[in-house]
């Protein structure tokens, strides 16, 4: 079997590739670099050449070979490759009639726990307890609990030190109570807090026993991330901006992480994820894939998440939440009671709908424009 040719898609904030062979098989894939759609779509087309009469079962030797080739790397050329990667599983599965999941040692678990990752935030407490208790009615047993400060600053007090750790803390006190013991927060700090103020917090909330405390600092430095998961009881999770599998290596020789956040699209496709679920599992870390994009990246996540052992969670985008994002596939994903049923379908699982670019007009997401402090310094984002 042989690649004929490359195209892309694009629907929504999602960029997708499709790769068609001799055979008459079609392989799907998706770039994870939401913020730089336009540069990872450069990229892939660039690579295009080279991958036009390759075989694409040999997805190994092609991933090597986009990323070694030159020595330019990082997020525009990894999502690319990711892409690339996860369109030649899905040739592979299609072509011998099995999932992806079989291709990788076959079925660990029935289905896949969930938990919603909700993008929206209130600082109405009645409002917020509110939406939980819907998100628990629709079978949701855990979700996202931003913690990574104010919507909208009140002259700076809500974002000094006290004031901050002591309005995150309502938050979670006011959803705990909303939704009972039996529900699981992931707590997204979104890399928005300091150390001292992570430390303190982390600290405070353990009493309403958070499952996560996800990026509760930039994970630029990881001995700073380490210093946070020596300091607090919460179990720390990271790793969805990394773009190589060594930065999971020395994260978790640092004992800085007990959940890692590897982005099937971003990170190198389901051929990377599968090695980083590897390493975890001999440093009995567990897996959270991190997953804020379309179908395919789902898909693409569903198959890693069917055959490792070390699942923690994984994350359902709100963008998909309660059908959103149904028609832009053939045959949509199926969650029920907080669970992901895994697709039995060969390859990943997933097709695009033929009209999938005019039911979901394409709109980049993100800017140039970065969060400002109450003082007027820029904030991570």
């Amino acid at each position: 079997m042989k690649i004929t040719d490359l195209r892309l898609r694009f629907a929504k904030h999602y960029l997708f590739v499709e790769i068609d062979t001799d055979a008459g098989i079609t392989g799907l894939g998706e770039a994870g670099n939401w913020g730089f759609l336009s540069s990872t779509a450069d990229a892939i087309m660039k690579f295009k050449p080279y991958l036009i009469g390759k075989d694409p079962f040999n997805a190994e030797d092609i991933s090597q070979n986009l990323y070694r080739a030159v020595y330019f790397r990082g997020s525009v050329i990894m999502s690319a490759i990711s892409a690339i990667d996860i369109a030649c599983w899905d040739i592979k599965g299609k072509a011998l009639g099995v999932p992806v999941w079989q291709l990788l040692g076959g079925r660990t678990r029935e289905k896949v726990r969930v938990y919603a990752s909700v993008m929206s935030k209130s600082e109405d407490l009645h409002e917020l307890a509110d939406s939980y208790r819907e998100l628990q009615a629709q079978g949701f047993n855990a979700a996202k609990i931003f913690v990574n400060g104010p919507v909208n600053s009140k002259d700076g007090f809500d974002e000094f030190y006290s004031g901050r750790v002591e309005d995150e803390l309502e938050k979670v006190r006011v959803i705990r109570e909303a939704v009972g013991p039996h529900f699981d927060f992931i707590l997204e700090a979104h890399r928005g807090m300091d150390v001292p103020t992570a430390v303190t917090f982390g600290r405070e909330v353990e009493k309403y026993r958070p499952m996560v405390f996800e990026d509760p600092v930039t994970p630029d430095n990881i001995d700073t991330m380490a210093q946070v998961a020596d300091k607090v009881n919460i179990p720390i999770a990271t790793g969805e901006r990394f773009a190589n599998i060594r930065e999971f290596e020395m994260l978790m020789r640092r004992t800085a992480v007990r959940y890692i956040r590897p982005d099937v699209c971003a990170v190198g496709g389901i051929t990377a994820t599968k090695k980083i679920a590897a390493m975890a599992e001999g440093n009995d870390v567990l897996l959270i894939p991190h997953n804020p994009l379309g179908p395919v990246s789902t898909a693409a996540c569903l198959q890693i998440c069917a055959c490792i052992p070390n699942l923690g969670i994984q994350e359902l985008p709100g963008f998909c939440l309660n059908g959103a994002e149904d028609a832009m596939v053939k045959e949509p994903l199926k969650c029920e009671n907080g669970f992901m049923v895994i697709p039995d379908a060969p390859g990943i699982g997933v097709e695009l709908a033929d009209n999938a670019e005019e039911l979901y007009p394409a709109k980049e997401r993100g800017s140039n424009v970065a969060h400002r402090s109450f003082d007027g310094s820029v904030k991570d984002w």
